[in-house]
């Protein structure tokens, strides 16, 4: 990476008056400068008001006289953290940051639907997804090709209901082994088990937005019979409740009488490759805070 590198604050906190203020004030105090801020205040959650904040922070003013002495003599990357926990501390926040010199690294898990393996890959080769792409998991060798064509490292894995732990077991070892800060489900055709999910990096699913209406095999064959007007898709982190996780990003697109199935998939595919890639995005992007069952997305 070229030029100065940022650290990414994320926020959650209850709110109260100066907020703002004191988070502010906090880089303020020693000499660093925030390039972008946002923040957002739900006064509808059962516990109170909530407030959640996104900070961008110029790192270059880091080994300044004035951060040296704020920061008691170690102007360091692990003296901002402690300084900023003892803040939020105070602030009863939930709080996160993230560096802009660190390049995540994004595992893909498919079955046999190429589209959102090719967008995905597409779309970080043509560097619209910040992240690496280590490798590709799936458990069926159908789309070995496409990895191999672009030359990304392609693993099968296949699975039975007898199998299922065993085969997870390989996948993290395999997510560990090349260090995956994030793993995406491309039309991944399997549930993971909440072990999975809870000893894993985080996990972004792509579902068509039907559910629970359309269930199952063929929800585009299911909407055209039901002659539904919208068809939609959903992309949301993975949880131990299926298809309940929290939501990143939703859209939907006009459909009519005159398509069928076969149009009806097209038009649902191209739904879901650009919700799935916004999702993706938002998340490498360091702008969605989760809390509880919602996403704040900034």
């Amino acid at each position: 990476m070229t030029g100065p590198v940022h650290a990414t604050f994320l926020v959650a906190a209850p709110d109260q008056p100066g907020l703002v203020a004191r988070l502010a004030g906090f880089f303020y105090n020693i000499g660093l400068n925030i390039i972008d801020a946002s923040n957002h205040t739900d006064a509808f959650t059962d516990e109170g008001p909530r407030f959640f904040m996104r900070l961008v922070v110029d790192l270059s003013g880091l080994s300044s006289p004035a951060a040296v002495t704020a920061l008691g003599g170690s102007a360091t990357r692990s003296a901002i953290e402690a300084a900023f926990r003892e803040l939020a501390t105070l602030l009863s926040a939930r709080w996160s940051v993230d560096y802009s010199d660190h390049v995540p690294k994004m595992a893909i898990l498919v079955t046999k639907d190429p589209a959102c393996l090719y967008d995905l890959v597409l779309r970080q080769r043509a560097g619209e997804l910040r992240c690496e792409i280590p490798l590709v998991i799936s458990n069926h060798p159908t789309l070995e090709a496409v990895a191999e064509s672009f030359r990304i490292p392609f693993f099968c894995l296949p699975i039975t209901p007898e199998t299922k732990r065993e085969q997870e077991r390989q996948v993290l070892h395999l997510l560990k082994r090349h260090h995956v800060d994030l793993v995406v489900l491309a039309r991944y055709m399997q549930i993971l088990s909440e072990q999975m999910l809870g000893e894993g990096p985080p996990v972004i699913n792509i579902h068509h937005g039907f559910l629970p209406a359309f269930q199952g095999a063929k929800p585009y064959h299911q909407a055209h019979a039901r002659g539904v007007k919208l068809i939609g898709a959903t992309a949301h982190y993975a949880t131990r409740d299926l298809d309940q996780g929290p939501i990143i990003e939703q859209d939907v697109a006009r459909v009519n009488h005159q398509l069928g199935p076969d149009e009806m998939t097209r038009v649902g595919r191209d739904v879901e490759r650009l919700v799935l890639s916004r999702a993706v995005r938002a998340h490498l992007e360091r702008r969605v805070i989760v809390e509880g069952r919602r996403t704040v997305v900034f």
